[in-house]
């Protein structure tokens, strides 16, 4: 299985704005003192969607609509995911980030002759209060088929098992904190600390207090040859783990991060990344600020079936 692809899925947001119902978790949301965040969001979505196109990047844009109230539709990464043959839809935290299934992204991309023979539906496990939002809590080592994930309340350890099952993926749990208010609490998606490419990979450790669980990620990780580019948490709430290895239409690596990530490692760690790919980064304040997550979360990945 191929850890990349050169074809992706963004949704173009109609009603951005930090929304009330995940920052009950989500600890790097914030508020911002601004009429205009819909239309700021709208602009750096535009950008960045410019940035992946003019380095060969496929792009599926999909436009939200009015017709529900749907603030996270930007980060589509957390109700699908896409695996050759099959596609798979996730049950979701926050109630109003259950309607961006109504998108119905599976129809616009078999309009584009993207098709998918099976469909695992995990949604109704809703009804019992458990989730797992795809790859936001899902760091997948495709080619080597491991499911990392850290615990929190977006990730339900039966469905990390479950997932597992179905792709054959060995799954890899712990547990990665953040300090809010002088607690440690869980950090909400995996995604954020974590991110894992080809040949390398970027993680907060730091984050992980369980130390056997942090020895345990190490070793798997340079068991499967990455190399691990540590982050702290510093670099954690600028966003730096949440990036995300792709390839062009060519097949060159691209490494997609934010600016405000980028401009967070040090000369260091971008001399590490820039072996494996190149770096394209785009600025995007408003999402992160206001939605709590980055790049990465834009991103839903797009694997079809190998011909």
């Amino acid at each position: 299985m191929r850890q990349t692809t050169d074809t992706l899925l963004l949704v173009r947001p109609h009603r951005f704005r930090k929304n009330e119902q995940t920052a009950v978790n989500n600890y790097f949301q914030e508020d911002i003192e601004s009429d205009n965040v819909n239309n700021l969001a709208k602009q750096e979505f535009d950008t960045f969607v410019q940035q992946l196109q003019q380095h060969g990047v496929n792009t599926v844009i999909v436009q939200d609509t009015a017709t529900h109230d749907t603030p996270d539709s930007i980060f589509p990464n957390n109700c699908i995911s896409f695996h050759g043959d099959t596609a798979i839809l996730y049950p979701m935290f926050a109630k109003n980030r259950r309607l961006e299934r109504e998108l119905d992204v599976l129809s616009i991309l078999a309009k584009q002759r993207i098709t998918f023979e099976h469909v695992i539906d995990y949604t109704f496990y809703e009804q019992e209060h458990l989730f797992l939002e795809s790859t936001g809590c899902l760091i997948l080592d495709r080619e080597n088929r491991i499911a990392y994930c850290s615990l929190s309340p977006r990730a339900d350890a039966v469905l990390i098992h479950r997932f597992c099952l179905n792709m054959a993926f060995t799954p890899i749990i712990f547990q990665a904190n953040q300090t809010v208010d002088g607690l440690r609490m869980p950090i909400y998606h995996t995604n954020v600390m974590m991110s894992v490419g080809r040949k390398f990979a970027v993680v907060c450790l730091e984050s992980i207090d369980n130390l056997h669980h942090r020895h345990d990620l190490l070793e798997q990780l340079e068991k499967t040859g990455k190399e691990v580019i540590e982050i702290s948490e510093e670099q954690v709430n600028e966003f730096a783990g949440n990036i995300l290895e792709v390839k062009s239409k060519d097949g060159n690596p691209l490494i997609v991060m934010s600016s405000r990530a980028y401009h967070s490692f040090t000369n260091e760690q971008v001399n590490i990344l820039s072996k494996f790919g190149k770096i394209v980064h785009s600025p995007l304040p408003t999402i992160e600020t206001c939605g709590g997550g980055s790049a990465r979360c834009m991103i839903a990945e797009v694997f079809q079936r190998e011909e």
